[in-house]
């Protein structure tokens, strides 16, 4: 198990609990046999710290873009700042961009507007995307469905919906994320009831650092890290029995060639 390598697809490097000891968080997940991380752009400050930390680190890669919780600050300015961005060689992808209905902190007019705006981007610039989906009761999928683009590629991040959910992101060809929730006794149930549906070759594991901190490091750390993506991938490899170092193999290979890593 020492040998495993894994790639954690989803964190949040530029997140100030981690300004005292980044250094370590990184080595840590290293000696835990983490050798590649994604750090996701939220809004157009964290996509510049993020290309930065890319950059900087061996093994870390960027996605820009603006969430739908910081929507009714986006601009047709940011978005050309964001496209600049995104031609840097350590960007790998457009996000987290989507429809966040839940908590509502921008309001549905100006997510739908940008989220739509970016898909187009991203399509632009063909970039792989990082997706974003609360509670939008099929919205989401009617504006993917409204902006059609076979070439699309992507992945649900911190997958949350239910069958007929994962069957419809599953037949739009994207790959499924999958977070510490599936570590959770009652939070996780559904989940780990749908996850042995999801192909292999579509899974991701991610830690989305420093939240959702998984199962067993839950109950001493309150801040998640990507590290602590080895948990995840413990728990899938229980609820679907299979063996580990095929799940680890299977989902660095997927976030490799998801985000067009060859070297």
């Amino acid at each position: 198990m020492n040998q495993l390598k894994l790639f954690d697809s989803h964190c949040h490097l530029d997140d100030r609990s981690f300004a005292g000891d980044l250094e370590s968080t990184i080595l840590n997940a290293r000696k835990t046999g983490v050798t590649s991380m994604m750090t996701v752009g939220v809004d157009l400050k964290s996509s510049l710290r993020a290309l930065e930390l890319a950059q900087s680190y061996s093994g870390v890669y960027a996605s820009v873009g603006v969430h739908p919780h910081d929507a009714q600050s986006c601009s047709d300015d940011m978005i050309r700042r964001l496209r600049h961005l995104a031609q840097a060689v350590e960007v790998r992808a457009w996000g987290e961009i989507g429809l966040d209905f839940n908590r509502m902190y921008s309001p549905r007019a100006d997510q739908e507007k940008w989220f739509v705006r970016q898909l187009i981007e991203a399509d632009q610039l063909g970039i792989p995307l990082i997706f974003h989906e609360r509670d939008s009761r099929g919205r989401f999928l009617e504006l993917l469905s409204n902006h059609p683009n076979p070439e699309r590629k992507g992945v649900v991040h911190c997958f949350s919906g239910d069958a007929d959910d994962l069957s419809a992101y599953l037949d739009l060809g994207f790959c499924i994320g999958i977070t510490g929730i599936v570590t959770i006794k009652a939070r996780g149930a559904r989940l780990r009831e749908l996850v042995p549906g999801i192909p292999l070759n579509r899974l991701l594991i991610e830690t989305d650092a420093p939240y959702l901190t998984p199962a067993p490091q839950k109950n001493k750390n309150r801040r998640n890290e990507p590290a602590f993506v080895k948990s995840v991938l413990l728990k899938l490899a229980d609820v679907r029995q299979e063996p580990i170092e095929t799940l680890a193999a299977a989902t660095t290979a997927n976030a490799r060639r998801l985000f067009g890593i060859t070297n």
